[in-house]
């Protein structure tokens, strides 16, 4: 059987072509997307508290607070052992991907953030498994003023001074209620507030009748102030009430243990 010369040249320039054809080239490897990870598309600043495993009582309650500075405080309290929370602070850092930040502290800790949650991790970095995998998650507070604790630490422009018990407010979600210690004793009051002006109205304060000192004195000011008041701000854990545009009558910083 003869070839024919033309179905020959054909075969043989074909097979030429595909010896040089360089190979596909293999697809770079997933690189995570810079614009799409927690540190930037998650609104992560909060307080954050669940109650974590532990070896040998009830369990942690825990509460960290990531502030939008990149400083971070943590604090804990072991529940069946003792009533007493430690407490620690510093700066936090970001892993290289962005979803993942590192609370130094005695013990370094690591926290996958997720949507209004941390995941703790294992200290390797590595995602817990097993049985206590679901008992590792902080899940975010609500933000607002409502349902804190808020502990008084300065009245008219000047720090509250040592007293036996700390002065404290805490506006009751959902109730119209503020109860707290304004220093001597414990009162009562309604409030109305309107979140979209950060506006705030106090009244009908009700307290006992005992007598101190010094604490009298931080309480009649703490009563006026809470009348007086018909606005506020808030940043993070901390709160101020103010009168118009004046200088803030009270600061107070949120206490998520007590």
């Amino acid at each position: 059987m003869h070839e024919h010369p033309l179905l020959a040249a054909v075969l043989t320039a074909l097979l030429a072509t595909a010896g040089c054809t360089s190979p596909s080239p293999s697809p770079e490897p997933t690189r995570p997307d810079p614009e799409h990870h927690a540190r930037v598309s998650l609104d992560w600043s909060g307080a954050y508290r669940g109650v974590l495993p532990c070896a040998d009582c009830e369990g942690i309650e825990t509460v960290v607070v990531l502030a939008p500075d990149g400083t971070y405080r943590s604090h804990e309290r072991y529940l069946g052992k003792t009533d007493e929370v430690s407490s620690e602070h510093g700066r936090f850092h970001w892993n290289e991907a962005g979803n993942t930040v590192t609370l130094p502290g005695r013990e370094p800790t690591h926290y996958f953030v997720g949507e209004n949650h941390l995941l703790r991790l294992a200290p390797d970095g590595s995602r817990i498994t097993g049985a206590l995998a679901q008992r590792q998650v902080l899940s975010r507070l609500a933000d607002g003023p409502t349902g804190k604790y808020w502990k008084l630490v300065e009245l008219n422009g000047r720090p509250i001074p040592t007293l036996d018990r700390e002065p404290h407010l805490i506006l009751e979600t959902g109730t119209g209620r503020v109860r707290g210690f304004g220093g001597c004793n414990g009162f009562s009051a309604s409030y109305q507030l309107d979140e979209t002006r950060s506006r705030i109205r106090i009244e009908r304060i009700a307290s006992t009748m005992m007598s101190c000192t010094p604490g009298m004195a931080v309480e009649g000011a703490f009563h006026e102030v809470l009348r007086t008041a018909d606005n506020y701000s808030l940043s993070g854990d901390r709160l101020t009430l103010n009168r118009a545009r004046m200088a803030p009558l009270a600061r107070f910083e949120a206490v998520y243990l007590y």
